[in-house]
């Protein structure tokens, strides 16, 4: 299940391009915690923390405790806005969660095996149509990841949504038929199908040619 991550964060009062500007020119990245039909809070968090945060595994499935004041709120990291040339955070949003809280969350697809799988082992290749999958679940229920056992697959073969075991309590919100990931045969084997199917048409245009001779 997902992990809680405690953070201390400051409080901010004043809105705005300019405010949001000198925040950022002290190091600091300006964000909000929403949700839960209640008045947005406005904080900010140093750039090195939520860096840090980010860095770590499953941050965009964790759930949090921010501290901002004498305040702590249960929240999900929502969104992260960049700056277009930078690509670093100019500002973070956090969803405000209650246990009853009713999430679609994107989960990380971990595909686990490859060793064992023989389509792999015969030079084919994954071919992931999915690496996250959005499912619906509470707070207590968001798992770090969905795993995907590849033992025994063979080159062609596809894994469908329903062939990933869900945690209780978690369901996917696209159809169990999706096909989320295949095995692809090597190029060296696609262009041999090809040269076959054009040699044996070949073959079979020469035999009646043979035999009105």
């Amino acid at each position: 299940m997902a992990k809680i991550s405690s953070i201390k964060v400051n409080e901010r009062k004043t809105a705005g391009k300019g405010a949001a500007r000198a925040e950022r020119r002290a190091g600091l990245i300006p964000g909000v915690v929403y949700g839960e039909k209640k008045e947005p809070v406005m904080f900010s968090i140093s750039a090195l923390d939520l860096d840090a945060q980010m860095r770590q595994k499953g941050f965009w499935t964790r759930q949090f405790e921010i501290e901002i004041g004498k305040n702590k709120y249960h929240a999900i990291c929502q969104d992260v806005q960049t700056h277009p040339i930078t690509d670093r955070p100019i500002h973070v949003d956090f969803l405000r969660v209650s246990e009853n809280t009713e999430l679609q969350i994107e989960v990380p697809v971990l595909y686990e095996n490859e060793l064992a799988c023989p389509g792999i082992k015969l030079g084919g290749s994954l071919n992931a149509i999915y690496r996250t999958i959005v499912v619906v679940c509470k707070p207590k229920d968001i798992p770090e990841n969905l795993a995907v056992d590849l033992t025994g697959l063979k080159i062609n073969d596809a894994i469908k949504m329903s062939d990933i075991k869900f945690p209780a309590g978690v369901k996917p919100v696209e159809a169990m038929e999706t096909t989320i990931a295949s095995i692809t045969a090597p190029s060296s084997m696609e262009e041999a199908i090809p040269a076959a199917a054009a040699a044996a048409t070949t073959t079979e245009a020469a035999a009646p040619a043979a035999a009105t001779k």
